[in-house]
């Protein structure tokens, strides 16, 4: 990418401003999800944890429309959080921010579940005996050995965020140095026909991609410790 472009620059950093405020935030939701669906036995598990999946289905732009009506001055969501003071949603970072939420949920979700169902009883069953409580075998147990399901679910969540293009662009919109992405900036590129930006940005994109997948590949891995 040119240093002569500060427009690609700036969607550089707002997708890495994106993607680090999704992840932190997807953490802390997709963590007690996860550990409920993991361990549940209720009936309603298959489907809450499909509703919950569902973006892995979805086209991207079914879930920004219903982002942008929930979101907007007129919305169940918008509207009330306009008129307590609170910033208009769509078509600016926060509104891309909680659609990257929603977006890329399971890609956060999934591994935790994963790791989580990993553990196996015993282990918890053994801190039991020793006098730990539920929040004890959570927090000094479950989350140290589910540790590596956390940096999959990180980087996962990370990098499914750079690259959306659909959910952004109908929460969005294509703001430059607001809500401008570097998947968005890199339509813009290919529709001007500035292909030499967009291969800059496409080429980026790929090796981040690969290098995301490696990592999870070779580092990232859950390995059980107990059984269930």
């Amino acid at each position: 990418m040119s240093t002569a472009d500060p427009s690609t620059w700036a969607a550089v950093r707002i997708t890495l401003a994106v993607a680090a405020a999704s992840t932190a935030a997807l953490l802390l939701l997709a963590t007690p999800l996860a550990w409920w669906l993991a361990r549940t036995g209720s009936r309603l598990r298959p489907w809450i944890e499909a509703v919950l999946t569902l973006p892995l289905v979805l086209p991207p732009t079914v879930i920004g429309f219903y982002l942008l009506v929930a979101l907007g001055p007129d919305g169940p969501i918008g509207g009330p959080w306009e008129a307590l003071g609170g910033g208009r949603l769509v078509f600016s970072f926060a509104g891309v921010v909680i659609g990257s939420i929603v977006f890329s949920l399971p890609f956060v979700l999934l591994p935790l579940v994963n790791g989580f169902r990993a553990i196996g009883e015993r282990p918890l069953e053994v801190a039991a005996t020793l006098g730990a409580t539920r929040l004890d075998r959570f927090f000094s147990v479950a989350l140290p050995i589910a540790r590596p399901a956390f940096t999959t679910a990180a980087v996962m969540g990370f990098a499914h965020t750079v690259g959306e293009f659909g959910v952004v662009l109908m929460i969005g919109g294509n703001v430059p140095g607001e809500t401008q992405v570097l998947s968005i900036a890199l339509y813009e590129h290919v529709e001007q026909l500035r292909y030499d930006e967009a291969h800059a940005i496409a080429g980026g994109l790929i090796a981040f991609s690969l290098a995301v997948l490696v990592f999870v590949q070779t580092r990232a891995r859950v390995v059980p410790t107990g059984g269930a």
